[in-house]
Formats: structure tokens, C-alpha cells, sequence
């Protein structure tokens, strides 16, 4: 009986691991499970301090305080004045920030189509901090008639005028070149910088001390109050760019082919440009220039979940979120009653972090 002939397999195209394996719905999952996450990372930044209180008396404490819920509590009048008025607020601040930061990075990273892009990349930390510097170094009597908006106020005003100053050098005619952009904020940004240095090093001891602080971050003496005025800023600029998301997935090709497409280039870079600003400008503000979150969190989300910016911009949002509220609860807690700028956590934490994703992406191991 003849043997059956098995002839050999055709060749075909060998079958390509995807560098980003998630489908949309598993980003979703992604959302959706972070944003439950940053719950729990707030409620758990809680607990902890100089004063420990139990995980489920946060829970109870947080939810009495919703509509229709009646809870009696077993807790202290002190307790719920330390969690609600001292920690919380500070809490949901680095929350706030690191959104911001979060997300503005991933925007300028986008727009300027350069992973190594960050909120302060067009001078608007350099203009924040003339402000803040100029706002320490004010009489007395000034922050007396001002109380503690004044050098807030003073670092906003600055990082707004720097970053107007900048557009209207990079501008040319009706076209905004992003290399023009980023090479005039860098020259004012060093500019305004040396000017900062000089008001540095002929202030006294205890003012140099205080701008130093701001310069490293902080969310020391956070109230509720700072809380209201940077959140609607955070809330308007980041919806702004999660609109604008599929647009600038288009401008990954090209300028010249996204025009093509329909897209209005110079009107987008104009808004995103706004948007992305005012969140940077709003948090560094009251919080001073807190580095590295707004180049790592969008990078590593980046290699984590792909490019589209229909997911990546709100997975940097929550993910900002949550790194910058451990990094301060690390900050306040690690060396307490000390506390150690937040700047330094996030950058003594983040860089191994970011190293170890960039190896295991190298080596094509990401889930």
C-alpha cells in the first residue's frame, strides 16, 4: 500500500507579536479599574500619618458625609477634623496635580511628537518660579494685604506671560513651527532662569529657604480652598484635550497629511496648546515645580497600553493621579514628623520604575 505523500506546509508570513496587545475594551477594563484604584489609593493615603486611622473607619468617615447616608461613626471629633480638614484636602491636591502633570505631558509629547517632551518644556516652571520668587521676596506688608495668594497668583501670572511669549516668538504668519516652539521656550526659559538665580542668591536665609521648598514641590498647609480654585482648571483643560484626542492621533502621520484629512492643524496646536498650559500653570501655582511625573507617567502608559491618545490621555490622567498621591503620602510619612519635598520622591522613585519598564519592553516581556 503506497505511503501517503505530506506535503510540506506553505510558507507564509511569520505571525508578529503586537507591541501593544490591548484592545480597546481591555484599555476600558484599564480605565475603569484605575479609576477604582485611585479610590482606594485616596482612602488608603488617609489612614496613614502621624495619627494612624483604621482603613474601614476612612471608609465609613467618607461615606457618612454623602446625601441620604446615615452612619454613626465611632470615631473622634479630632479624627474627622485630621482626615477631613488636614489630610484630605492635601490628598485630593496631589491628586489634582498629578492629573494635570499627567496629562499635559502626554499632550506636549504628542504635539510635539517627542517622548521626551514635559509640561515645563516651553518655560512655563521658569516663568512660575520668577513669579513665586518674586512673591517670596515681596514685603511683608504686601502678603499681609494678600494673605497667601500672593505668590500663587505671582507664579500663574508668570507661567501665562512666558508661555504668551513664547507663542508669539514661535509664531510665524499662521503657522506655528513645534521646533521654533520648543527652541524659544528653552532660550526664555534659561533667560528667565538666570534672572530667578540672581533674586536666589541675594535673598535672605528664610526666603531662600522658602523658594527652594517651592522649587522641589510641596502640598504642605493644603486647604480646601486651593483644592476649589485648581480643580475647575484641571477639570476644563484636560476635558479640552480629551476631545481633541483623535485629532492628534492624526497629526502622528504628518502636518501636511492631517491637513489633508480635514484636520486644522494650527487651530488644534493653538488649543492643546492652551489647554495643556493652564493645567500646568494651575498646579505648579500652588505647588510649585514638581518634576518628572509629567515625562514618565505618559511614557510608561505609553508602553503599557500603545499610543492612541483616545486612551492614553485618560489612562495619564488616573495614573498621574495615583503616582503623585503616593509619592507625597511617601514624602510625609517616610521620615515623619519630617517631610521630604515631593520632587525628590518622584524622581528617586519614578526613575527606577521607568528604567525597569523600558527593559522588560526591550526585551518584549510586557504581560
Amino acid at each position: 500500500m503506497a505511503s501517503k505523500v505530506v506535503s510540506p506546509p506553505k510558507p507564509g508570513k511569520p505571525k508578529m507579536r503586537s507591541p501593544h496587545p490591548f484592545r480597546w475594551r481591555n484599555r476600558l477594563y484599564a480605565i475603569g479599574g484605575l479609576a477604582i484604584l485611585l479610590a482606594g489609593v485616596v482612602v488608603f493615603a488617609c489612614s496613614l500619618g502621624s495619627a494612624d486611622v483604621p482603613f474601614s473607619t476612612i471608609w465609613q468617615m467618607l461615606i457618612s458625609k454623602l446625601p441620604f447616608v446615615d452612619i454613626d461613626g465611632n470615631w473622634s471629633t479630632n479624627t474627622e477634623i485630621i482626615i477631613l480638614e488636614t489630610r484630605l484636602p492635601r490628598i485630593i491636591l496631589a491628586g489634582i496635580v498629578g492629573a494635570s502633570l499627567g496629562v499635559a505631558g502626554a499632550t506636549y509629547q504628542g504635539l510635539f511628537r517627542n517622548p521626551l517632551a514635559d509640561p515645563y518644556l516651553i518655560g512655563v516652571s521658569h516663568g512660575a518660579l520668577l513669579g513665586a520668587a518674586i512673591g517670596f521676596l515681596l514685603p511683608i506688608s504686601w502678603h499681609g494685604l494678600a494673605g497667601d495668594a500672593i505668590v500663587p497668583v505671582l507664579a500663574f501670572i508668570g507661567a501665562a506671560i512666558t508661555v504668551t511669549i513664547v507663542y508669539l516668538i514661535a509664531r510665524t504668519g499662521k503657522s506655528l513651527p513645534v521646533t521654533t516652539l520648543i527652541l524659544a521656550g528653552v532660550a526664555l526659559g534659561a533667560f528667565l532662569s538666570s534672572i530667578t538665580s540672581y533674586l536666589i542668591i541675594t535673598s535672605d536665609s528664610d526666603r531662600l529657604h522658602s523658594i527652594i521648598s517651592w522649587m522641589l514641590g510641596h502640598f504642605s498647609l493644603s486647604s480646601w480652598d486651593e483644592v476649589l480654585i485648581v480643580l475647575p482648571c484641571m477639570i476644563i483643560g484636560t476635558l479640552i484635550i480629551w476631545i481633541y484626542a483623535r485629532p492628534l492621533n492624526v497629526m502622528q502621520l504628518d502636518e501636511e497629511q492631517a491637513q489633508q484629512l480635514g484636520i486644522n492643524v494650527e487651530k488644534v496646536k493653538l488649543i492643546l496648546l492652551a489647554a495643556a498650559t493652564l493645567v500646568t500653570a494651575a498646579a505648579v501655582a500652588f505647588c510649585g515645580t514638581i518634576g518628572f511625573v509629567g515625562i514618565i507617567i505618559p511614557h510608561a502608559v505609553r508602553l503599557i497600553w500603545g499610543p492612541d491618545h483616545r486612551f492614553l490621555l485618560p489612562l495619564s490622567t488616573l495614573t498621574g493621579a495615583i503616582f503623585l498621591i503616593l509619592a507625597d503620602t511617601l514624602a510625609r510619612t517616610i521620615l515623619t514628623p519630617e517631610e521630604i519635598p515631593v520632587g525628590v520622591i518622584t524622581a528617586f522613585v519614578g526613575a527606577p520604575f521607568f528604567l525597569y519598564l523600558l527593559r522588560k519592553r526591550k526585551r518584549g516581556t510586557f504581560f
